[in-house]
């Protein structure tokens, strides 16, 4: 069973930082593109970054210089490093596997106020 848990969500103010995590079972985690997304309340799910199998990343140019996305193979661990944080931030934050499947967790509050 696939399982992707995430977690790190929180309310910080402007400028602050934030890690979040997502915990993944139930398949090979090490050859597995891995993506975060964010939804804002009355907007669409937006990407925000993704890393492959081999540790190339891309940045939604919102977070570019701000945003880190990272993996831990041996953790079968995804992180989303966010650094000065704005309230344009604020968001359900989404773990994804970027492939065929495209399994979803199921999400952590992030909430950055001015």
């Amino acid at each position: 069973q696939v399982r992707l848990v995430e977690s790190g969500g929180d309310s910080v103010q402007a400028g602050g930082s934030l890690r979040l995590s997502c915990a993944a079972s139930g398949f090979i985690f090490r050859i597995n593109s891995m993506g975060w997304y964010r939804q804002a309340p009355g907007k669409q799910r937006e990407l925000v970054a993704t890393i492959t199998s081999g540790e190339s990343t891309y940045y939604a140019d919102s977070v570019k210089g701000r945003f880190t996305i990272s993996r831990d193979n041996a953790k079968s661990t995804l992180y989303l490093q966010m650094n000065s944080l704005k309230p344009e931030d604020t968001a359900v934050y989404y773990c994804h596997t970027e492939s065929v499947y495209g399994w979803w967790g199921q999400g952590t509050q992030v909430t950055v106020s001015s």
